[in-house]
């Protein structure tokens, strides 16, 4: 039998975003994109803050579920640049979809917001970053996503 697969909190990820820029539809969904621009990082063994750039390019599906891959960058409280890619998935009734949209309150239990962030760094005393497996459920609020990142053991 195989290893049980489980996680363990790591850090949380708070990046706070700018005006959602839309492509329009793109015969698969409407393509926006929404620049990233700061934020914290704060857990155990990471400490750091977003850096302002990047940004999450999304493509709404006809059925509303969201189609996430956010590329960023933090640094560490001691000088450590971590790249980030962060793919996922934001899907929940239309009507609490919208209000979001509308930058509108939505209680964030009742949409499902998970990721898959892959981390890149130079720095030595993060490289077990690379190692691993990660996971993200996350919260999308009027002026920033939070992101709970889990290790998969």
């Amino acid at each position: 039998m195989n290893p049980e697969l489980e996680t363990r909190y790591v850090f949380t990820i708070t990046a706070r975003i700018a005006e959602v820029t839309s492509a329009g539809d793109i015969g698969s969904g409407v393509r926006r994109i929404i620049p990233i621009i700061g934020g914290e990082v704060r857990g155990e063994k990471v400490n750091g803050k977003v850096l302002a750039f990047g940004a999450d390019f999304q493509i709404i599906r006809p059925d509303e579920l969201i189609e996430l891959e956010a590329k960023y960058a933090f640094e560490t409280d001691d000088g450590a640049v971590v790249y980030v890619e962060n793919k996922g998935i934001r899907f929940g009734p239309v009507e609490l979809l919208q209000k979001l949209k509308r930058g509108e309150p939505v209680d964030p239990k009742l949409i499902y917001f998970r990721t898959v962030p892959k981390f890149e760094t130079g720095a030595e005393n993060y490289r077990w970053l690379m190692q691993h497996i990660f996971v993200g459920s996350a919260a999308r609020y009027a002026d920033r996503v939070v992101i709970d990142v889990h290790q998969v053991l």
